[in-house]
């Protein structure tokens, strides 16, 4: 029997005779099923995040290996991670076979290369601290699985999330995570549901383990990079917000802190020079509340 993934959907089987906005609706009424598949493995999506923050706090890096589709949500997820909640680009690397050219163009022949995705998790200097996520809708990539067992040989812990329950990949990891999103619309394209399935767990991932290892409060982003002007005038409000300041005063307060939000919510919480917020910062894993706390408690 075909995998769901490579299965035709009966909704769709006309799709290609009706009007656009019709087209549109079929697609979107597919769409609609995958928040509600995803529901079903919140349970095991929340325990694999436990067991990689816990490798997280203990200095080890998140990995994301995948080919295709699933390659590049990978990449995609985890280069969004440093500029929006302050850490390096080294904590969550994404891995996609044939390398970065495959984020912009096909090489899908690499994906049946079992040995190379043991050797790029090696080039990479993966250890048992690290955990690897293996991602593949089909559940059935030789490189993907290559690499999560390797990686579980050495330690590492593993995750997989996949669209076909009893896939090979399943096999592999510590913690599977199967949404099954059903039929594509287009039979065989798991770049529409898989990949959407696949780009929401991510982002579950990924946002609540920055969640648990101290970068957020409430829902600021109170560790974001102020890189270009949105995300200047984002870090102006999210200071205003925390500290009470007009936009003047903490307009002044981030040029002092050199325009970094973290140092300028400790400087004016903690009511410390840059130095010495600087100092904590670091010592504290840029963790702002610890900083605080540190900076407060040493002043008793």
């Amino acid at each position: 029997m075909l995998p769901i993934t490579e299965q035709e959907n009966e909704n769709t089987r006309n799709i290609d005779k009706v009007s656009t906005l019709e087209a549109v609706h079929l697609i979107n009424d597919e769409d609609k099923k995958v928040a509600l598949a995803i529901e079903k493995v919140l349970p095991e999506i929340a325990a694999a995040i436990d067991k990689i923050v816990d490798r997280l706090k203990l200095g080890g890096r998140l990995f994301y290996v995948g080919t295709g589709t699933s390659g590049r949500l990978g990449v995609l997820d985890a280069s969004e991670i440093p500029p929006t909640f302050g850490v390096s680009y080294e904590l969550i690397c994404g891995i996609i076979a044939g390398g970065y050219d495959a984020l912009y163009k096909a090489v899908e022949a690499s994906e049946d290369n079992r040995e190379q995705g043991a050797e790029d998790l090696k080039l990479r200097g993966v250890s048992e601290k690290d955990s690897v996520v293996g991602i593949a809708a089909s559940g059935r990539t030789p490189y993907t699985i290559g690499a999560l067992d390797f990686a579980r040989e050495i330690g590492c812990f593993t995750a997989c999330i996949t669209c076909v329950p009893d896939s090979e990949i399943t096999k592999s990891p510590e913690i599977p995570i199967v949404v099954v999103v059903g039929a594509e619309a287009i039979t065989g394209s798991s770049r529409m549901k898989a990949g959407t399935a696949q780009k929401m767990i991510l982002n579950m991932i990924s946002t609540t383990a920055m969640i648990c290892l101290g970068y957020v409060k409430g829902n600021r982003m109170t560790n974001v990079k102020s890189s270009n002007i949105k995300l200047k005038e984002r870090s102006l409000r999210i200071l205003m917000a925390e500290t009470n300041l007009n936009e003047s005063e903490a307009q002044i307060l981030m040029k002092q802190a050199n325009q970094d939000l973290r140092v300028a919510i400790v400087m004016q919480k903690a009511n410390v020079s840059l130095h010495l917020a600087e100092k904590s910062l670091t010592e504290n894993n840029f963790v702002i509340e610890t900083a605080i706390l540190t900076l407060k408690t040493s002043n008793k």
